[in-house]
């Protein structure tokens, strides 16, 4: 773009132009959205964290619910001093240079009120902090750039991404080698018998011979005989390597039929949540809205993937007639093209850096990565700073769920910021915060936010 030769040229907008013109005073700017951004801070948190007390399973004690109130007023904190901070840092940078540059616009000053906002947060929720914000920057970045011209995407490429990922992931899953709550979540799919770490044959104690073993001929492939070898044994028993009870066929089937029966039970349930209104007030298409293909897609995607896994899974035990972690790498590889029928990019982004996250913990743990000081707290910094960026000075490449976030966080006060001066960045970015609010249907109830302290 011609404009963005402009991007180190200094503006002369003041942040009262820019961001708060209802007001002279910076100071009453910030106190406006700490105030008008506390209730909906609070009321997120409270149903997030009434929700994990509701997932125990459990009547909860005086202590849960003490450290409960704890956890939503400190985890509220956080979220505020994340939007009160910005408008402060803002203000401060543009105060401190006299003008605005492209950097101190947005990516900045939020990048110094993610990093202090991070510090309230307790530490346990600082890595799930990072890797959301870390799903929805990774989006936004290659927007950013596809925007520019710089890159192409590709079609089924989250496909590819949830592939390689899933592959690291269900090796390590195989191996043992790593502990980490999404292994839960891949134990409901892959089952349990695939976990790892694998049996090791027995050994002799001292002074006994080793039992002996029924070992089968390996198989070559070079005739008929071994594919039907292969095939029978697949159809009426197990390899003696494979730990499930049944079949290999009946396991694999099985293995299929219970996620898929689970996925369309969540798409179902989904759906009358998302539609309970209309369904009290009998306004409800049901055919339109439950009984259509879209709500199966979620339930073949599961299905699909367990029953290619475990498949895969055996028929490389038969074939090569014993176990081997690395047969989750072939079977992931084969079992994800399951995703083409529910693609998307957050469970694909997300599985991404959950392998990432693993891996670079294990890489430190081995001295094989250096360990970078606070690196967690940068890193929620930096991607939190990008999608600030996005939403004031690019949001046609932000995701639209993230847009009114950022739109509740700041008190309504977002989408009343004047960017036309930001123009000369060659991003139209004015005209991009009229076409997302257009999109999203935000209307302006009021010329003045709430708390707005006019002056």
């Amino acid at each position: 773009m011609a404009g963005q030769s402009k991007l180190i040229n200094p503006l002369s907008i003041t942040c009262k132009e820019f961001q708060h013109p209802w007001t002279d005073h910076c100071i009453s700017a910030t106190a406006g959205i700490l105030l008008s951004t506390t209730p909906y801070c609070l009321r997120v948190y409270t149903i997030v964290y009434a929700l994990s007390l509701l997932m125990r399973h459990r009547i909860p004690s005086r202590e849960d619910l003490r450290k409960t109130l704890l956890g939503i007023i400190q985890s509220t904190a956080f979220l505020v001093t994340n939007a009160y901070t910005f408008i402060l840092y803002n203000c401060a940078l543009r105060h401190l240079m006299g003008s605005y540059h492209f950097s101190t616009v947005a990516f900045v000053p939020c990048f110094f009120a993610s990093f202090s906002a991070i510090l309230v947060e307790r530490p346990a929720r600082r890595p799930l902090l990072t890797l959301y914000v870390a799903n929805v920057a990774t989006e936004t970045l290659w927007k950013m750039a596809e925007s520019r011209g710089w890159v192409r995407s590709i079609p089924n490429g989250q496909t590819l991404i949830f592939g390689l990922s899933m592959s690291a992931l269900l090796y390590l899953y195989r191996t043992g080698a790593a502990k980490d709550s999404i292994f839960n979540i891949l134990r409901i799919f892959v089952g349990k018998e695939e976990a790892g770490p694998l049996a090791k044959p027995d050994t002799a104690v001292s002074g006994e011979q080793p039992a002996p073993t029924r070992r089968r001929p390996t198989v070559s492939f070079s005739s008929v005989s071994d594919f039907v070898r292969v095939y029978s044994s697949l159809i009426r028993a197990k390899h003696d390597s494979c730990r499930h009870q049944q079949s290999c066929i009946g396991y694999s089937l099985i293995g299929g039929i219970k996620p898929f029966v689970g996925g369309v039970a969540l798409q179902v349930a989904l759906k009358l949540v998302m539609n309970v209104k209309r369904i009290t007030d009998e306004k409800m298409a049901w055919k339109k809205q439950i009984f259509n293909r879209g709500t199966l897609q979620l339930g073949i995607f599961m299905g699909s993937f367990s029953f290619l896994y475990k498949a895969v899974s055996c028929l490389l035990r038969h074939s090569f007639n014993r176990d081997d972690a690395r047969f989750a790498i072939p079977a992931s590889l084969i079992a994800s093209a399951a995703f083409t029928q529910y693609p998307d990019n957050t469970v694909a982004l997300y599985v991404m850096w959950k392998a990432l996250q693993i891996l670079c913990t294990m890489g430190q743990e081995r001295g094989i990565l250096p360990r970078v000081p606070h690196f967690m707290l940068f890193l929620y910094s930096f991607f939190t700073a990008v999608l600030f960026h996005a939403g004031i000075l690019e949001p046609k490449n932000l995701r639209p769920s993230y847009f009114k976030f950022l739109q509740a966080i700041s008190g309504d006060r977002l989408t009343k910021f004047n960017l036309s001066a930001f123009d000369v960045f060659g991003l139209s970015s004015q005209q991009q915060a009229w076409d997302t609010m257009k999109k999203l249907n935000i209307v302006e109830k009021s010329a003045l936010p709430a708390f707005a302290f006019a002056s």
